[in-house]
């Protein structure tokens, strides 16, 4: 196996090289919306795992004219994971850790969304579905990755500081249930983690999220007529009633944990016990030590008795983990660096959603989140973009990899 290595070059020398890739990056923007109206136009529903393949085929095509190879993780029912990396190959062991450029090509729009409401943009603003979550933050990954290539082509710089992994997966509007474990696998042991989730309406990076599980919960009853031998049912609806009261109990403002049951089903009449129920629990957590208590405290609040003839299961969908600051704030405060010689500023902000920055940051490597182009109103028809935020932005992350100490 070859081993690839990279000559120690001098903090001015990389300065100079990350200027020429900036300039390069400065004249790539009406490419660059191009496409993003490209992949808007391809419609990637998280189960639509066609669509989100086709997704990652149109950046695999942008990426491999330039030279940068990319490969394919399959996946059963979910959208493959697309690699691309720049400074090794894959039949080469590196001798630095890897940076790497997540993001994920799924959206939440129901396919066939780009046949009435496709891309459409006013002056600097763009629309469309996931036009901000985040296939804006996929194309300023892939022309990162373009503009490295393109430093290696065009200067006397033999190798990058660190290699570059582009992991681009295609179901974490579902929780990541498989595009987790090519993650978790992948970037044990890397440098950094930017993860091209769109930046803050406010102009900011995330730099922590609350993490996210979701549940299902079953209660099973017995069926009777209500009006003919009522006493011999079993409400499952009633006994779903019960727990659906002490799960939102369990909301604490103070300390940032939330749960909410947001969808519920069960019964077969109005004149008839119910006979089953179920329902969806949304939970919300700043810590992983947050995490393990209040998913005790559910299975607890489910396996309570209750209702004489009614049982109760819970079933764990998915997880996300928070993403804690913790040893990311250096590279928050590099980037940072980066964004004002680049003359815009930027802080990290505390959001309440959640992404595959949790995986990697619980991980132990330093992660930043949010740093694809500004958007707002992301999972809406409004959905937006600010299309003069690419170039600054994609510059930053550009710089910070060259850059990185």
């Amino acid at each position: 196996m070859t081993i690839t290595t990279a000559k120690k070059l001098s903090n001015s020398v990389l300065a100079t090289y990350a200027d020429l890739l900036c300039d390069w990056l400065a004249t790539q923007e009406d490419e660059m919306i191009q496409c993003l109206q490209e992949l808007v136009d391809t419609d990637s529903n998280s189960y639509d795992k066609e669509g989100v393949d086709a997704a990652g085929r149109l950046m695999a095509s942008w990426l491999e004219a330039d030279g940068i190879e990319c490969r394919w993780h399959k996946s059963a029912s979910s959208g493959d994971v697309l690699e691309a990396r720049i400074g090794s190959g894959f039949d080469k062991k590196d001798s630095q850790p890897a940076i790497f450029l997540m993001g994920h090509r799924d959206t939440v729009f129901p396919k066939g969304t780009v046949t009435t409401r496709g891309f459409t943009r006013d002056g600097m603003t763009a629309f469309g579905p996931g036009v901000a979550d985040m296939k804006s933050g996929l194309v300023l990954n892939c022309f990162v990755l373009r503009g490295l290539q393109y430093l290696l082509n065009h200067s006397d710089i033999d190798a990058l500081p660190h290699p570059v992994v582009g992991l681009f997966t295609g179901d974490e509007e579902i929780g990541s249930p498989e595009g987790r474990h090519v993650i978790q696998h992948m970037v044990k042991g890397a440098k950094a983690v930017f993860n091209a989730e769109p930046g803050r309406i406010s102009g900011n990076v995330v730099s922590a999220r609350k993490g996210g599980a979701s549940f299902e919960i079953i209660v099973k009853g017995k069926a009777a007529h209500s009006g003919v031998n009522h006493a011999d049912g079993a409400s499952a609806i009633g006994g779903l009633a019960l727990i659906i009261t002490e799960l939102h109990a369990l909301t604490d403002y103070e300390t940032g944990v939330t749960t909410n049951v947001g969808l519920i089903n069960g019964g077969m009449s109005s004149n008839t016990v119910a006979a089953e129920a179920k329902a969806k629990l949304d939970l919300r957590y700043i810590t992983k030590e947050q995490m393990v208590d209040a998913m005790d405290a559910i299975q607890a609040i489910v396996d309570m008795p209750r209702l004489q003839g009614v049982t109760a299961s819970v079933r764990l969908i998915s997880a996300f983990h928070p993403f804690e600051l913790n040893m990311s704030s250096e590279l928050l405060a590099h980037y940072q660096v980066q964004a004002e010689s680049l003359g815009f500023s930027v802080e990290g902000e505390f959001t309440g959603g959640c992404s595959d920055a949790g995986f990697t940051s619980s991980m132990g490597v330093p992660t930043l989140c949010g740093t694809g182009p500004v958007g707002a109103k992301m999972h809406t028809e409004g959905e937006l973009c600010l299309l003069d935020t690419f170039v600054p932005r994609t510059q930053a992350v550009a710089k910070s990899i060259l850059l990185l100490p």
